[in-house]
């Protein structure tokens, strides 16, 4: 077992964000359910209370590193370092408050003998909100999260906005399918590669788990199934890059149950219950 921790660069942003045990009360999760960030055009202007752009490097650098669960709340405030408002300023301090009761905690390690996993989830125009859709496009954009496993350990993960616009929830987990499968095709690729030089690596199928919506069966049967609907074929050259590989059977695609889509924590923010869920499997702890 490997425990992976950055106490000195949280202590920074601690600092930074002028918190300390003393003043302030922790929090159990990094952003809040009843709120979601927006552009807030008309909202309260930033204090210049701490260097928002260089606190956010910070978290970017710590998320991509050991803290692979606060990806979607960082996500979310680094979108508005051009021009952050109050709104933003307090998203980044409860990222701070979450930080103050985890700062020993990290990335733990513990491989096991299972191949490649890689669970995939979209979250369908969920940055839309009322007051903001009329002047702000991206709020119909769709958030794509992925996080890709090997032996059981994260190697890559990524909470990012979709580039463009979908049309429907089966299209937007179709459009994450596809981001996440050209980060594993190449690692699988590179991985054999290896193996064959002498290096004894556990490669097998690599198993893609989508999470089933109301309708994302669609998603799974689009990946499997060669044929064209007249709603899906503007997809046809950009996003069915991979269906060579579900053919040949290099990629098996399966549905998994809400309560075991890890990729949850990368689309939108969760209670306490379902974030502390999946942050165990993701980060072990």
């Amino acid at each position: 077992m490997f425990t992976l921790t950055q106490p000195h660069l949280i202590a920074s942003i601690l600092q930074d964000l002028h918190l300390t045990r003393c003043n302030t009360k922790s929090r159990p999760v990094p952003a809040l359910t009843t709120r979601l960030l927006t552009s807030d055009d008309k909202g309260a202007s930033f204090d210049n209370f701490f260097d928002y752009r260089s606190v956010i490097g910070k978290l970017n650098y710590l998320e991509k590193s050991t803290r692979t669960e606060i990806a979607y709340a960082v996500h979310q405030c680094a979108r508005f370092c051009a021009n952050p408002k109050k709104s933003h300023g307090e998203a980044v301090k409860l990222i701070g408050c979450y930080l103050l009761g985890t700062a020993n905690k990290g990335l733990i390690l513990q491989p096991n003998d299972t191949s490649f996993d890689c669970y995939v989830d979209a979250s369908h125009a969920g940055e839309w909100h009322r007051t903001n859709a009329e002047n702000d496009p991206t709020t119909a954009r769709s958030r794509t999260g992925y996080a890709l496993m090997y032996a059981s350990c994260p190697l890559i993960w990524a909470s990012k906005i979709q580039t463009e616009i979908a049309l429907s929830s089966t299209e937007a987990e179709y459009i994450a399918l596809s981001q996440a499968l050209r980060e594993i095709i190449p690692l699988t690729a590179l991985m054999k590669e290896v193996r064959n030089h002498g290096i004894n690596l556990a490669v097998n199928k690599a198993q893609i788990h989508c999470r089933l919506f109301e309708d994302n069966a669609g998603a799974a049967e689009l990946a499997r199934v060669p044929k064209m609907r007249p709603r899906t074929k503007h997809l046809n050259l950009k996003y069915h890059h991979f269906r060579e590989h579900v053919r040949k059977g290099l990629v098996t695609i399966h549905n998994v149950g809400t309560n075991d889509q890890i990729a949850d924590i990368l689309t939108k923010p969760l209670n306490h219950t379902l974030f502390a869920q999946h942050r165990k499997y993701l980060v072990g702890w």
